[in-house]
């Protein structure tokens, strides 16, 4: 009988659910959010407009886009609390010193508490712009500084970078901030919504399911790829070198780093969007060095192409926050910032319609046998 059942390990090509917040297609590479494609998104909208589309339906009109603005920019301050615990955290590792910090801000809001829709819409909307908060304040704290407050006047991605930097980000750099974050946003049941939706399964609040989720982000074969990136592109140092770093690489059959996903069998269809910001930046600041290593590494994976080997997402993202000087081990909690709407929704989905996510293992143990006491053992 035990022969006769199938396992699907990771629960690769399993439909536990049906989702009405993103498609995507991985033998053609396109990926759609609500209907909308992320090449429009990414090329015409606003990570604001993106994020209320993904938990309301539809994307606002002039007076909700407003509204919805107004609101997140009421909850970036962060409690005096919280910041304490930064402090007292402070040498820690970001996505640690995030998660941490979110598990707190539950015990400090009794609204954390409510098991609703409408309450994971309003908690939800806090830590959309509580995180940027924390991730900014953290990186300040640990070298010496003063958390910048952040500024109401400027949009999400730029009040982010301007908490991070303490100055006015220019108009670029907001903008690509901008469109990482729609590309981040949602991503159907990766690893980390998975997870938030195993814990709205067992009827607990939106902040543990969070806290889940940005524990299963900070594993580097989910979220941490960008800085594995960053990493290789200073290991190869010269486009040159390349060449030499694929066969080594092969030849000990290790994977090359930001090449492959789990779902793409064709190129992600975000890379596309990050690799212009990317090529346009390092021109700009007179460092085309890691673009051309980029390019480079695409030329000689070509051939490998064939078997699923394709540029993703991660591939340009690390390239870019590095030209901004952000440190790598704030890629992931980057990425955090980005995938919040996506994790909202994804646990509003699953309340709607709540189930104890409950899979089963088949058991290859030993068959039942006798107890020994602990005198009669060897």
């Amino acid at each position: 009988m035990d022969d006769e059942i199938k396992i699907n390990r990771g629960l690769r090509g399993v439909y536990f659910e049906r989702s009405s917040i993103s498609s995507i297609d991985g033998t053609k590479g396109e990926l759609y959010y609500r209907g909308y494609s992320i090449d429009d998104l990414a090329k015409y909208s606003t990570f604001e407009e993106v994020a209320y589309m993904l938990i309301f339906g539809e994307l606002p009109n002039q007076n909700d886009l407003i509204e919805f603005q107004n609101k997140l920019k009421k909850h970036r301050t962060i409690p005096k609390e919280i910041h304490k615990i930064i402090e007292n955290l402070k040498d820690g590792h970001p996505m640690d010193v995030l998660r941490t910090s979110v598990s707190a801000l539950a015990s400090l809001d009794q609204s954390s508490q409510s098991f609703s829709e409408s309450a994971f819409i309003e908690n939800g909307l806090k830590l959309t712009s509580q995180i940027p908060t924390i991730i900014a304040s953290h990186n300040s704290i640990r070298n010496g500084n003063k958390p910048v407050d952040p500024n109401p006047d400027f949009t999400h991605a730029s009040n982010w970078l301007w908490m991070l930097k303490g100055e006015k980000p220019s108009q670029e750099a907001s903008k690509l901030a901008d469109i990482d974050f729609i590309l981040h946003a949602e991503h159907g049941s990766n690893a980390s919504s998975f997870a938030a939706r195993t814990t709205i399964g067992t009827n607990a609040n939106l902040h543990a399911a969070f806290v889940t989720a940005i524990s299963t982000l900070a594993g580097p074969a989910h979220g941490g790829a960008a800085e594995d990136v960053m990493k290789m592109l200073q290991d190869i140092g010269t486009p040159e070198n390349v060449k030499t770093y694929i066969l080594e690489k092969r030849k000990k059959r290790e994977p090359i780093t930001g090449f492959g996903h789990r779902v793409y069998k064709v190129e992600d269809p975000r890379a596309k969007h990050m690799k212009e910001g990317v090529k346009k930046v390092s021109i700009e600041m007179g460092e085309p060095k890691w673009f051309n290593i980029l390019e480079a590494l695409v030329k000689e994976m070509k051939p490998f192409s064939r078997h699923g080997l394709n540029v993703n997402v991660d591939f340009y993202s690390g390239a870019l926050y590095k030209l901004h000087n952000i440190p790598p081990d704030l890629f992931v909690p980057i990425f955090a910032i980005g995938r919040v709407p996506g994790w909202i929704i994804q646990c509003i989905e699953q309340l709607r319609n709540n189930i104890l996510i409950r899979p089963l293992t088949l058991y290859n143990g030993p068959k039942p046998r006798k107890y020994i006491p602990i005198s009669q053992r060897k």
